[in-house]
């Protein structure tokens, strides 16, 4: 049985350290092993005795500027980039401790964790993973941005973006189950920003632990980032890494093909909202081949 049909977690713990993009805090983070049919939680070590935070589209409490989730007051934010690591290397179960709410920002891409996870070691499980297997095709539209996904015999998503900007433009880029690499196509590719908004955001206390070394920062004409882009299309790669992030909350893989464009956090969860509604769309099983 294929590696992707197998539950499977770490196989051992690991932690690192680092700032949150918007707190400005430090945060210590450890992701440790968890049996089958646990799925991802998130547990506050700074609020003991609160209860552990599913990594479930139920407990989205916000999506205006990151991923935040949220249990009877307790929550985590911010946490797309490592639930990307989580999806692109189809880890099912772990346990994420951390003692401050916002997940290390560390270089605004996924590279750090997926390192981490691959220095030490996955590992099968016994039980059978589970999927939505798309059988009709689900669409969601808000003016010119859109999230639709088509039956597919395996994992695929296609990201589009479009920004009025020189050094960008328009972009797409596929990431399939079947023929990339994770760490190496995605998991490097960071958060972009433009320098008035991250003026702005730090002008209402927001983005306090934002630099040029966690995000690419664009000025009109140029990237202020010295060592420039690690993608030529670093930009569309990360809006994927996103996207890989958010879907992951459906609490188990898809089989079929997303294709977004021009979307966000706030779509992506509109999405996930309107699939789960349209039952007649789709099945859950083991994989189909």
């Amino acid at each position: 049985m294929s590696k992707y049909f197998l539950q499977r977690t770490l196989s051992q713990s690991v932690s690192v350290s680092g700032t949150g993009v918007h707190s400005g805090k430090l945060t210590h983070l450890t992701i440790k092993p968890a049996p089958e049919n646990h799925g991802i939680k998130f547990r506050r070590l700074d609020l003991p005795g609160t209860q552990d935070i599913l990594a479930l589209f139920k407990r989205v409490v916000d999506t205006s500027l990151a991923t935040v989730l949220g249990t009877n007051g307790a929550i985590v934010s911010t946490i797309e980039h490592l639930m990307a690591s989580f999806a692109g290397l189809g880890i099912d179960n772990a346990l994420v401790e951390v003692d401050d709410y916002e997940i290390p920002i560390m270089d605004g891409s996924a590279k750090t964790f997926t390192q981490l996870i691959g220095k030490t070691g996955v590992i099968e499980q016994t039980a059978p993973k589970h999927f939505f297997i798309v059988k009709n095709k689900i669409k969601v539209v808000d003016n010119d941005k859109s999230v639709v996904v088509y039956p597919e015999p395996c994992f695929k998503i296609t990201c589009r973006i479009d920004f009025e900007h020189p050094l960008i433009g328009e972009q797409e880029f596929t990431f399939d189950r079947a023929k990339n690499n994770f760490e190496k196509d995605i998991s490097q590719a960071r958060t972009f920003g433009f320098i008035q908004d991250l003026e702005l955001l730090k002008k209402f206390s927001l983005g306090k632990g934002g630099s040029l070394d966690n995000a690419i920062i664009i000025d009109k004409d140029k990237i202020l980032n010295e060592e420039g882009l690690r993608y030529p299309d670093e930009f569309v790669r990360h809006k994927l890494l996103d996207s890989l992030g958010d879907f992951s909350l459906l609490g188990m893989p898809i089989q079929g093909h997303i294709v977004t464009h021009k979307s966000g956090h706030t779509l992506n969860h509109l999405f996930i909202k309107t699939f789960l509604e349209n039952k007649d769309a789709w099945e859950t099983g083991p994989a189909k081949n």
